[in-house]
């Protein structure tokens, strides 16, 4: 997720210095037809950031582990595949991004989705060749079948409806977890969004007008399935390396909640409809319904 606001941020701000128009709307307005400019530089800002992420990630986090041999690792059973999620999510916002971005230079709507809609993918998979040249780790099938997943769910939205009426979201909550194993995670706030999966909700939120425009139902309006697990403290249930003596009991939880399309709130201010798009990533907190894999429901007031 964190990689997801690195790269957006990164294209955002690398393109205004170079097309900065008379107003903030004007720039923001995405073009009726092709401004080989505003091509261009979304090219080259895509270019700069994603090779930028990976090689930081490489000089950061590879770096000070032993190479091997390309090779593949089976990890489908870890964290009760929250992480699996995380890339479903993070492949299709990149991919949003990316064909946003498109969209505002006036690239045609097959170009968006060929070549904008897929940067999630194309990415996040460069970062599994990493992993598999990793000793430590290895690329696993489960990722890249996840990233493919995360990218199919954009353009087959389009292709279909021609908007995007179902749209994974993220929320985030502190567990007492972290604080029996920071190493694995997280030590500070900003680790643990990343690294405790016991804290982590991945959603779909449906726009209801979407699917019922005759309705008198608020065109912002979504209902929210969401996703999560507690009660981890390794990947798979195993704590022998765990000093904190604590038992390892790892349950699914199912939620049901009500959320905000941001995208849908009417405005003719198309900085207003950018910054929309980027916090309709993050579900808003409400009340919601969970009902845990050991039988356990709960009704949350305000949930995030």
């Amino acid at each position: 997720m964190k990689l997801y606001y690195y790269i957006h941020l990164s294209l955002f701000f690398l393109s205004i210095p170079i097309f900065a128009q008379n107003s903030i709307g004007d720039f923001f307005k995405p073009a009726d037809s092709l401004i080989v400019e505003r091509r261009n530089t979304v090219v080259i800002a895509e270019a700069v950031a994603i090779s930028g992420a990976l090689i930081g990630l490489n000089e950061l986090w590879y770096k000070d582990y032993p190479k091997s041999k390309f090779h593949f690792i089976n990890d489908n059973n870890e964290w009760l595949q929250m992480d699996k999620l995380g890339h479903i999510y993070s492949a299709y916002h990149i991919g949003n991004a990316g064909a946003n971005l498109l969209q505002w230079s006036g690239a045609t709507k097959k170009q968006q989705l060929l070549y904008g809609s897929t940067l999630g993918f194309v990415f996040l998979t460069a970062v599994e060749v990493l992993d598999g040249y990793s000793q430590k780790w290895g690329a696993s099938s489960g990722d890249i079948i996840a990233n493919a997943t995360g990218a199919t769910l954009y353009v087959s939205q389009e292709l279909l409806w021609k908007e995007q009426r179902i749209v994974p979201k993220f929320s985030f909550h502190t567990t007492s977890y972290a604080s029996m194993r920071p190493d694995a995670l997280g030590k500070s706030l900003n680790e643990q969004i990343l690294k405790d999966y016991n804290g982590q909700t991945y959603w779909l939120s449906a726009n209801m007008h979407s699917f019922f425009p005759t309705s008198k139902i608020p065109k912002w309006i979504n209902v929210a399935v969401g996703y999560g697990a507690e009660g981890m403290i390794s990947g798979n249930k195993d704590v022998s390396d765990v000093n904190s003596g604590s038992e390892d009991k790892r349950y699914r939880q199912f939620y049901l909640s009500l959320d905000v399309d941001l995208t849908k709130i009417n405005t003719k201010a198309h900085f207003l409809k950018t910054l929309f798009s980027i916090l309709n990533t993050i579900k808003i907190p409400a009340p919601s319904v969970e009902l845990a894999s050991n039988g356990v429901v709960n009704f949350h007031c305000l949930y995030f």
